[in-house]
């Protein structure tokens, strides 16, 4: 079955809402663990709009499963990753005036930097994944580039999944699965994704890990954190 790595961004967008401590993100990503999620995934942006330095620093001797740094190629950014040294590190890309994370990265436009910053982490010992769109040629750049994971973005399918027209942005990712599998890539998803939308996606045999965040901690405002990502993995897990 597919991992699950929760993704706290929200819980410090909730918090940095009023500046103070509350909710801990700390906290937070105990109650995850605790409740059966496999890791951690946070998004250190340019802005620090939710997720701060500290987070960061704090979550790396807290987390015990898997933690995961999804991050822009911005070089303090990235100057902080290798200081904590997480796990792995999703680069994805990044806009000041976005609301949320849209769309998958240009692997071909940034293919050189990519190429130096993944080096550089994979000498490190960290994993590196790329955040793509779901198209077998950016599949192909991303193992040129020396990524060892691709994340697919799956927030096309999901908006699509939401209108009850699917099929088309279904294929690409199935598509895009299935190469990584030829060529030997890791695969993970993410973006958009909730208990419904996640199950035809489930059949991917090759699937590693999914990040989700948004659905969990809107989910918990009604059920609890550990409720909510209970729920999630019993769909995961075909227990639902």
């Amino acid at each position: 079955m597919a991992r699950l790595c929760v993704n706290v961004d929200h819980v410090a967008t909730l918090r940095q809402a009023r500046g103070g401590i509350e909710p801990s993100v700390i906290d937070a990503a105990k109650l995850c663990e605790m409740s059966g999620a496999h890791g951690i995934t946070v998004h250190l942006r340019e802005d620090r709009r939710h997720i701060q330095d500290k987070d960061v620093i704090d979550l790396k001797k807290e987390v015990k499963g898997t933690y995961n740094l999804e991050m822009a190629l911005s070089d303090d950014v990235i100057a902080i990753a290798k200081k904590v040294c997480p796990n792995q590190i999703t680069i994805v890309p990044e806009k000041r005036e976005e609301l949320t994370t849209e769309g998958g990265l240009n692997v071909n436009n940034d293919f050189n930097k990519l190429k130096s910053v993944i080096g550089e982490f994979t000498a490190m010992g960290i994993i590196v994944s790329l955040f793509i769109e779901p198209d077998v040629e950016t599949v192909e750049l991303s193992q040129k580039a020396g990524a060892g994971y691709i994340e697919l973005h799956t927030g096309t399918y999901c908006e699509a999944f939401a209108k009850g027209d699917y099929l088309y942005e279904l294929d690409r990712i199935f598509t895009a699965a299935e190469h990584s599998k030829k060529i030997g890539m890791g695969l993970n998803a993410g973006h958009g994704l909730n208990t419904s939308n996640i199950v035809p996606i489930l059949p991917i045999e090759n699937m590693h890990e999914f990040n989700i965040g948004h659905s969990i901690v809107s989910r918990s405002v009604f059920v609890g954190l550990d409720n909510a990502v209970k729920e999630l993995l019993s769909v995961i897990n075909g227990k639902i």
